[in-house]
């Protein structure tokens, strides 16, 4: 049973699908909302943008027959979020650095009037040889999905080799500068929930930030309440091997509580979706692989950005449709059982 869970898991959560697209993640410092607004009424959030369905392993297949995106409507729609006051995008996946036209985009993106960070969610398993020319086109952040220190635990989980490769990646992000470079890692009990510790032990001499994600769940992933390793576990296991931990001060719109170990060089943090919401502080707004605009991880809905652009929607009848779906941005997601019963799309399709 643990290998179907931890293998549908890779599945849904890496983004190893066959087919070819794109997913954006905006982000600011509030929102369109009365609760998240500026006096200007300007999005305060930040945008994720899905830049890629394909990925670089073969866990799973997905279906083909999604239309492609086009760059110049991603840079289009980008535009319109950042001249709206987003001041933060991160391109996720699928794998977004197997695009071809990665570091064109990220070029066009960066040059952007406003856009002060420009992210990346990848696997890390080609980003290495990648890196240097996405940093030269203006990529600012980088965030690297890697769920196990055990070779054989990835080869398992992903169906390839390709762990060293990973290493590689988060070793020459933090050669290349990237301070601080942040590893996801989501926590399974009974699959790595045994090597949390260890992840903690990369902070010591390099600028790593380790963020440990409490299991959520997904169309396809296999959810069960069993796996979960909630916040408060993660927490006292790390301060029995490391009493050195001190709380640090998050920013309002964190989605992470962070903390440092004594003299170690990195930062530990823990995403605690399911156990303590950070809903109210939340500023992330996600553009699908399909062109729909999502407020909420966890919520169903959703609003075609696509559809209307390509009917020929000015910028202005955008914002309303944008600005509309931001206005019925609930308080707070559901909890995590009701979250588990209700229909929402893999985490491929919406992006880390």
């Amino acid at each position: 049973m643990m290998k179907r869970h931890a293998f549908k898991f890779a599945c849904s959560r890496m983004g190893f699908a066959d087919f070819n697209c794109f997913l954006v993640d905006f982000e600011t410092g509030s929102c369109l909302t009365s609760r998240n607004s500026d006096s200007k009424g300007l999005l305060r959030h930040q945008m994720n943008a899905s830049a890629q369905r394909m990925c670089s392993t073969s866990c799973a297949k997905v279906p083909e027959d999604l239309p492609k995106d086009n760059p110049n409507e991603i840079v289009r729609l980008a535009n319109l979020f950042v001249s709206s006051g987003v001041d933060k995008i991160r391109l996720t996946g699928g794998e977004p650095t197997i695009r071809k036209d990665i570091e064109d985009i990220c070029l066009r993106l960066s040059n952007l009037n406003g856009l002060k960070t420009l992210a990346i969610t990848t696997n890390g398993i080609t980003l290495a040889r990648k890196l240097p020319k996405l940093k030269e086109c203006g990529l600012t952040s980088v965030n690297i999905s890697l769920d196990t220190l055990v070779p054989a635990k990835f080869e398992f989980m992903t169906r390839r080799k390709g762990h060293q490769k990973v290493m590689e990646s988060i070793n020459a992000a933090i050669d290349l500068g990237y301070n601080p470079v942040k590893v996801n890692c989501v926590v399974m009990r009974g699959f790595n929930d045994d090597e949390i510790c260890d992840f903690v032990e990369l902070t010591r001499d390099k600028p790593i930030n380790i963020r440990f994600i409490e299991f959520m769940p997904f169309d396809g992933n296999v959810w069960n309440v069993k796996k979960l390793v909630p916040y408060s576990e993660m927490l006292d296991r790390v301060v029995k091997w490391f009493p050195g931990l001190k709380r640090l001060q998050d920013h309002p719109t964190d989605t992470a509580k962070n903390f440092r170990v004594d003299e170690h060089a990195g930062v530990v943090s823990f995403i605690t979706s399911m156990t303590e919401h950070f809903c109210a502080g939340c500023n992330r707004l996600r553009l699908l692989a399909d062109g729909n605009f999502k407020v909420c991880l966890f919520g169903p809905s959703e609003v075609s950005l696509r559809d209307p652009l390509r009917q020929g929607a000015n910028d202005h009848e955008l914002r309303e449709i944008i600005g509309s779906a931001v206005k019925r941005k609930k308080a707070s997601h559901a909890g995590m059982f009701d979250i588990a019963k209700t229909a929402n799309r893999p985490m491929i399709h919406i992006g880390g």
